[in-house]
């Protein structure tokens, strides 16, 4: 069906009528435009059946007509679904044709313009057929249908139907009250009354629902007391509430008014419409239990009932309902318990309300108890043999964890193993001397195993374990016997092995070991730090452990040597109550342990970010009062006030739950001033006296009349004011169990507060990164992070519907996984399948969109999950060396482990069917020879990742294959190339190119960048050839130079000829000045002009060198020398700066000389004038650039020897001198040409200094333009399309500005002719100089095919072109690029 281009809205009706005869109908007659399709439906069910009614009648038969309705005006639609809604039914027809009765009418399709589109809509109860959904784009931002429903909003009308469709059939369970007095005989179904009365409801109930689209039939089931009550059933499909009024009012019609039918009594329960789903299937006493109850109705009216207790539930401390109605398509209504009990067991009902309908479903659950079994006691020896502990649950299911814990007055860790697929599982221990020393014999530590299912349900056992000290004539050779300990502020410990102490104290070295005296007891969120000193240099080991004998992670102690002793200093910034206990510091050399510990005590204080409050800003009338809370997840004995400027106020506090809130209700008037702005905060104080302040409350104290809109919770405010609260005070549903996070923002509009933009986190995922977060300062890191990556495994997949819907739960998975990756110091295969899992998750296709929106909230996020993925591929450890392989839809993972030996090729070939894209990685046995053995090799493949990885800003283009990223655990010191393959996507166009992911580009947010990458095109593939491990992928690019093109050949040849010309120019220049020198200076003037030709000279001979010192330092094959490129950038710094200097000064000494006529300075003042300003400030400018910028190591380029842009913009120390100068020279010469033309009375200069002026004046007019020209078109060819003129005419000038300087700044002068003739008496002189009025004098630039010329490009930062804004930063090292290659096309 087509639609007019000048339709401003269109809908469509359905119009079912029945007739005693096949007519035709006359269109016209009805609406135009008309479009009418006649079907006869015999024996088919749903829409559009034909039904034929027997009757005494011919057999009537119905048809059903689509008719299309297109209005100018918008605004015309509602009055007439108003008029349709107003009609009675059926509708007679007339006398032109009285055989034919319309049965209803029904709006099924409307479609409105929105934007340049136009966007065609179901009214409720209809859906787009599957067949209409496939084809046609939805409504992306309207139309959300779960997977495996119809679509609801398509974008243009469909070219053919069928349009809207009814949904699926369901049945009604009705009930209707007659107000007669009920008779026993109705109990009875074959008694006459009973039949008498099913007669006729039964056929009023026809005659009435026979109008409801899709209906099949109506059937009284039963009578029951309460005066009458009917109970009937109506199968239909799902009938909106107004189409179910018409339908009663037509049954009160029909029915006979003897039964005294109450119209008002009608009630509809609907079967087939609601989903029932409980989780978790097996419930545990303690689980936290959720109860889902979804339906396609939109309503949240409903209620909950336990069918034992006989009671409605209500929100309280363990039972929470939850409804929300879902892209307004879907109700879900969720039950949480909490901690669940057995007495919790049983039926539960959900009930939804909507109108006269109920929506009604049931399911039971049971609740089992945990029941661990285990042996009771066992006796361990202290003998360094393994001991293993066992415990197992009666019934197997996949446990979430299991933990062990233990408690006792010595201290013996273990590990603890438990099988996935198992009920069971093992501590195993090994007590030596160092953890179970003489004099704890017999005692008793009590191990307990505790089985956690996933919902929080918990059960545990406790195993006593006897631990009894090997004698002193154990045989257990070089095992620890003794260990003595004198704990005292001031400790020194001896620790021996061997058969006795003697006989230790002559093989081993003693340690005395020297710990912090001060007592350190500190409060939450203060810093401390422990230092323990030895007197002994040789150590093996140096670490630190708590009491428990867990080793604290390395990034919290520094260990130093020094000749006489050595110190280890444990140092904590943020202390959280985690590092409360006792600390070992711990040098062990061979078999000796020295030990020494100290105590710490960390007394409870809320970490200021820990701290809610609500609200975050609010405006209060001068008269009003506002109430203010502050809220920890922790009940501890604070002190909590409320801080007004210098006044104070004592809070109230409130329990719920785990969460105390401080409450203070403050008023304004209680104030002195307003209006006025007042920051108020909560300090928390502690039993030792340390205070910590919240974030601060904003309070406008405003005058009344201004104030619109006024919430309880919200707040007051004028019109138009915007404020924000957090999510967990908003009026937003949420768990009492776990608050969400995030903001939530407002807006007051006329007398409302309107809900702006919802930045919520869901409360599981916020509680995640909290955890993340406190992880960070924790000391168990190590122990605990495989815990928190599977919980945030399993979280993910559990709540994919909130990360798919919300930028902000997305974001915060991202920030916990970088949160992980900054603290994995090793990583196993299980925690790596944790991470791919979660990042296989938020890389899904249905998460895409919200990536859209989250990358233009913050455009890092995608280079972030990136590098937090390369981080733990780098810490990734494979057990006993075997090849490890993950394989989800959006992440596929390949390791390999060097062995010692020769190597095997690498190659791993990933593909993706689901996306149709595949791929292959290969490093030769060659480059695998460089690794050290041990070192493993990670790839990991993504096909999504390359939608959702930031466009390149500069080019504009888009990845279209695979991103593979490929790490190396260990660090890489010897040349390494990798080769790689894609597919060709041909059908995007354009001409495939290899990039790796740049982490350093566009402000550190990350773009895609070419350098080192080489791209051959073979039929289907894409050949890629990069000389670092980083991630890859390919992209297309309309505008990409071929590296085998003509203009690139043609650029090379001019770059080799120009660079030999050059150097060859100078020196003949230099050769030429030194034959000439005497004859050429006989002024102070022309001395002066040859003596900054010469340096001119000079200075850029040695720049070319030391260019080409650079370039075989490093090119793209072998790795950078450091020490050498940093020598190689200054010199070529210094020397072009003195090029530019000494052109500068040539500019001043002609201005001095034409201007300042009275003045004749001497020549050796000039020529320390010159010096001075030729090679000193360069120098100088040269000295401050390396001094400031090395230190940090940024001075150079990662992969060029030349000056950093990207991060210190050290090249900005070359660009603005040079530019400066161009622009002073080309005004001097100006300036001084028109002094000579016009001179004023009494400027006289002789005829040989007026003829050296005008030759000075001829070569900086020459010199100057052309630099200025050189730039203006190395800043031509940096944008993209930029023509391949600008290329060539760029490197002609550059590449021969040795020979330009020869001929023009040399030879071109007459003086220089006239005694190069009289020296040689060769006539052919003078008739063969040159007369090119071009010049250059800038640095040379080559094509990048070259060792030479890359050096000459990267001078500038772009290939061919100086770049003087924006130079692109090309880094290729570990810490600046990614191991993501993909490919430009």
């Amino acid at each position: 069906m087509k639609y007019l281009k000048r339709t401003t809205l269109c809908f469509l009706i359905i119009v079912i009528y029945s007739s005693q005869v096949t007519k035709t109908l006359n269109s016209e007659s009805i609406v135009h435009p008309l479009n009418l399709r006649e079907h006869e439906l015999a024996g088919e069910e749903a829409l559009r059946q034909k039904r034929a009614v027997a009757t005494s009648h011919p057999a009537a038969k119905e048809y059903t007509v689509d008719i299309e309705i297109s209005l100018e005006n918008a605004s015309f639609l509602e009055p007439i679904k108003a008029y349709l809604n107003s009609l009675s039914f059926p509708i007679q027809g007339n006398d032109t044709d009285p055989a034919t009765n319309i049965l209803s009418i029904e709006v099924t399709t409307v479609c409105r313009p929105t934007g340049n589109e136009l966007w065609c809509s179901c009214e409720t109860g209809y859906r787009w057929p599957q067949e209409q959904c496939l084809p046609s784009l939805t409504c992306q931002d309207h139309d959300n249908s779960p997977v495996g429903h119809h679509c609801n909003c398509l974008k243009g009308l469909p070219p053919a139907g069928p349009f809207c469709q009814l949904q699926g059939a369901v049945t009604l369970r009705m009930s209707v009250r007659l107000n007669v007095g009920f008779q026993e005989e109705l109990r009875n179904t074959s008694s006459a009354l009973y039949r008498s009365y099913k007669t006729d409801l039964e056929t009023a109930f026809r005659k009435g629902y026979s109008i409801l689209p899709g209906f099949i039939s109506v059937t009284v089931t039963g009578f029951r007391p309460g005066s009458v009550v009917v109970t009937y059933a109506v199968k239909t499909t799902t009938p909106s509430p107004p189409s179910l009024r018409k339908a009663n009012d037509l049954v009160a019609q029909s029915l006979n008014q003897t039964y005294k039918l109450d119209y008002n009594s009608f009630q509809a329960v609907a079967s087939n419409e609601t989903k029932f789903s409980v989780i978790p299937e097996i419930i545990f006493e303690g689980d936290t239990v959720t109860l889902v109850c979804e339906t396609e109705v939109l309503s949240s009216n409903v209620s909950w009932h336990h069918v034992g207790k006989r009671s409605d539930i209500q929100n309280s401390s363990r039972f929470w309902i939850d409804t929300a109605v879902l892209n307004n398509m879907t109700s879900v209504s969720r039950l949480t318990i909490y901690n669940i009990t057995r007495g919790d067991a049983g039926e539960y009902i959900c009930k939804l309300t909507l109108d006269i309908f109920e929506y009604e479903s049931r399911k039971k659950i049971n609740v089992t108890p945990i029941q661990i079994f285990s042996s009771e006691e066992m006796k361990v020896t202290c003998d360094n043999n393994p001991v293993s502990l066992n415990c197992c649950s009666e019934i197997n299911v996949n446990w979430s964890r299991v933990e062990w814990k233990q408690e006792g007055e010595i201290s013996i860790p273990g590990n603890s193993e438990t099988e996935s697929d198992s009920s069971c599982s093992r501590y195993t221990l090994k007590a030596d001397g160092t953890q179970c020393p003489s004099g704890s014999a017999g005692k008793t530590v009590v191990y307990t195993c505790e089985f956690i299912s996933a919902h929080g349900a918990r059960g545990s056992k406790d195993i006593e374990v006897t631990f009894t000290s090997v004698g002193d004539k154990s045989s257990h050779k070089g095992e620890v016997h003794e260990l003595l300990r004198h704990v005292m502020e001031m400790s020194t410990v001896q620790s021996t092995t061997g058969d006795s102490l003697e006989t230790s104290k002559a093989q081993e070295q003693q340690a005395n070991l020297t710990i912090t005296p001060d007592p350190i007891s500190v409060s939450e969120g203060q810093n401390f730090s422990i230092k323990c000193i030895s007197d002994v240099s040789n150590y093996d080991e140096v670490y630190w452990k708590t009491s428990a004998g867990n080793k604290i992670h390395q990034r919290f102690y520094t260990t130093r040597r020094y000749l006489d002793g050595a110190e280890s200093v444990l140092t904590v910034r943020t202390s959280t109550r985690e590092w409360n206990g006792t600390y070992h510091c711990v040098f062990k050399y061979k078999n000796s342990y020295s030990i020494t510990t100290k105590d710490v005590t960390v007394h409870p204080l809320p970490l200021e970010p820990n701290i809610m409050v609500d609200p975050l800003e609010a405006a209060i009338p001068c008269e009003g009062s506002h109430p203010l809370k502050c809220c920890v997840q922790e009940d501890e004995d604070y002190t909590v006030t409320f801080q007004v400027d210098s006044l104070s106020f004592p809070a109230v506090k409130e329990v719920n739950g785990k969460q105390v809130c401080y409450k203070f209700n403050f008023v304004a008037n209680s104030a002195s001033w307003c209006p006025k702005n007042v920051d108020v905060s909560c300090r928390f104080t502690n039993a030792a006296d340390n205070s910590v302040y919240s974030s601060p409350m904003k309070l406008h104290l405003v005058l009344g009349e201004n104030i619109t809109c006024q919430d309880p919770s919200i707040g007051s405010g004028e019109p138009g004011k915007v404020i924000q609260k957090l999510c967990q005070f908003s009026h937003l549903p949420s768990s009492p169990g776990s608050p969400m996070g995030g903001t939530v923002t407002y807006k007051c509009v006329g007398s409302q507060w309107q809900l702006k933009r919802n930045d919520c986190i869901s409360a599981p995922i916020n509680n995640l990164l909290r955890q993340a977060k406190a992880l960070i300062k924790s000391p168990y890191q190590d122990k605990k992070l495989p815990t928190y990556l599977k919980n945030l495994s399993d979280s993910t997949e559990k709540v994919v519907h909130e990360v798919s819907s919300s930028p902000e739960n997305l974001g915060a998975i991202i920030n916990i996984l970088d949160l992980f990756s900054t603290i994995s110091g090793q990583v196993n295969s299980e925690m790596m399948k944790h991470v791919l899992s979660t990042v296989n998750v938020i890389l899904d296709k249905p998460v895409l969109k919200t990536w859209k929106v989250l990358q233009q909230q913050q455009t890092n996020h995608s280079s972030q999950l990136l590098d937090s993925v390369e981080r733990f591929s780098r810490a990734l450890q494979s057990e006993d060396s075997t090849v490890l392989s993950f394989s989800q839809t959006n992440v596929q993972m390949r390791t390999m482990v060097i062995k010692s030996g020769t190597p095997k090729p690498y190659k791993q070939i990933f593909i993706f069917p689901d996306s149709d894209l595949w791929g292959n990685v290969a490093i030769d046995e060659y480059h695998l020879g460089h690794l050290q053995p041990g070192a493993s090799i990670v790839t990991m493949a993504f096909p999504t990742l390359k939608t959702v990885l930031a466009e390149n800003a500069q080019r504009k283009n888009f990845a279209n294959s695979l991103v593979m990223t490929t790490t190396v655990s260990h660090k890489i010191t010897m040349p390494f190339r990798i080769s790689m393959t894609f597919k060709n996507n041909k059908s995007l166009g354009g001409k495939p190119q290899c990039v790796f992911w740049n982490f350093t580009l566009a402000n550190h947010t990350g773009g895609w960048d070419s350098s080192g990458c080489y791209t051959k095109v073979d039929g289907d593939s894409v050949l890629c050839s990069c000389d670092h491990i980083t991630s890859f992928s390919i992209l297309m690019s309309p505008d990409s130079p071929d590296p085998d093109s003509l203009l690139k050949i043609l650029l090379d040849i001019i770059s080799y000829i120009g660079l030999c010309f050059s150097i060859l120019s100078l020196a003949a220049c230099l050769v030429v000045e030194a034959v000439v020198w005497k004859s050429v200076t006989k002024n102070r003037t022309s001395y002066m002009r040859h003596i900054c030709i010469v340096n001119i000279a000079a200075s850029l001979l040695v720049a070319d060198i030391w260019f080409i010192v650079a370039s075989t330092i490093r090119d793209h094959h072998y790795v950078l020398n450091e020490t050498a490129c940093v020598a190689a950038t200054f010199f070529i710094h210094f020397f072009y700066l003195s090029v530019f200097f000494w052109m500068l000064t040539l500019g001043l000494m002609l201005f001095y000389r034409l201007v300042f006529i009275l003045h004749d300075a001497s020549k050796s003042f000039q020529k320390a004038i010159a010096f001075s300003l030729g090679y000193g400030c360069p120098l100088i400018i040269s000295v401050i650039t390396v001094g400031v910028t090395q230190p940090q190591e940024v001075y150079t380029r990662k992969n060029a020897c030349w000056l950093n842009w990207e991060d210190t913009k050290a090249l900005l120390a070359f660009v603005i001198p040079a530019l400066i100068i161009v622009v002073v020279n080309m005004t001097i010469t100006v300036v001084v040409i028109t002094k000579i033309l016009r001179p004023s009375i009494g400027d006289k200069p002789n005829k040989q200094e007026k003829s050296s002026l005008f030759q000075i004046s001829k070569s900086i007019g020459v010199l100057t333009p052309l630099l200025g020209l050189t730039w203006g078109f190395g800043l031509a060819t940096v944008f993209q399309g930029s023509n391949a003129v600008f290329h060539i005419v760029f490197t002609l000038l550059n590449a021969f500005q040795g020979l330009f300087i020869l001929l023009f700044g040399c030879l071109w002068d007459q003086k220089v002719q006239e005694a190069l003739l009289k020296k040689f008496s060769l006539s052919r002189w003078s008739s063969q100089h040159s007369k090119s009025t071009s010049l250059g004098s800038s640095a040379p630039v080559f094509s990048m095919s070259s060792p030479i010329s890359r050096r000459f490009n990267n001078l500038f930062g772009k290939t061919g072109t100086y770049n003087v804004s924006t130079p692109e930063t090309t880094s290729t090292s570990m810490e600046n690029t990614s191991s993501a290659y993909s490919l430009l096309n």
